[in-house]
């Protein structure tokens, strides 16, 4: 634990939003791809997406170990069955009662709840992401979903998008960190 804490610099929280950006926009321009009918374009760099998502989802296990390792490992488990359930849907192999949302809705809840837990981060971003993720869940639901689908869509972007800024400008506030890091360590 005392090596990964000196390596989760505010640099490696950067880079973890580098990542976050670079998903979203791959995410961006697949679905330009497919609404412009270029649907094969658009689930190649929808694969691209899902794999900036798996590390992205890696890089926030570890971020997130010292607030709760077996909760971040739970995260990272929603989110990597996200991304893989989202990836044999672009090859139609998931049957179509299984959304990929229904991961990502529990991985929004679970990292929004680790934000609020943790000292290194606002507190804000943890709300913002636990309501998320609430939103993403109404999508199981479709007569939720058709009603409320645009403003579930804008805060999970809002909600993620900040959280993508905040880790690109802002990082982590480092000596927090690494006190959050020492104390699950002891």
């Amino acid at each position: 634990m005392g090596r990964i804490a000196g390596v989760w610099l505010a640099p490696r929280a950067r880079i973890t939003g580098a990542v976050y950006l670079l998903y979203f926009l791959t995410a961006i321009l697949a679905q330009f791809f497919v609404s412009r009918g270029l649907g094969v374009y658009g689930d190649a760099v929808n694969l691209i997406a899902y794999g900036f998502y798996v590390v992205l989802t890696l890089l926030f296990y570890y971020m997130f170990k010292p607030v709760n390792k077996s909760l971040s490992l739970l995260a990272a488990f929603f989110g990597l069955m996200g991304c893989a359930v989202g990836v044999l849907d672009l090859f139609h192999r998931v049957p179509s009662h299984i959304s990929p949302l229904l991961f990502f809705g529990f991985y929004c809840l679970l990292i929004g709840y680790l934000i609020l837990r943790s000292i290194f981060l606002p507190r804000l971003l943890g709300w913002l992401l636990a309501f998320a993720g609430l939103g993403w869940l109404m999508f199981l639901s479709p007569p939720i979903a058709k009603y409320l689908s645009l403003y579930i869509e804008v805060l999970g972007i809002l909600a993620e998008a900040s959280l993508m800024l905040w880790l690109l400008v802002r990082g982590v506030n480092v000596q927090r960190w690494k006190e959050q890091a020492n104390a699950a360590r002891s």
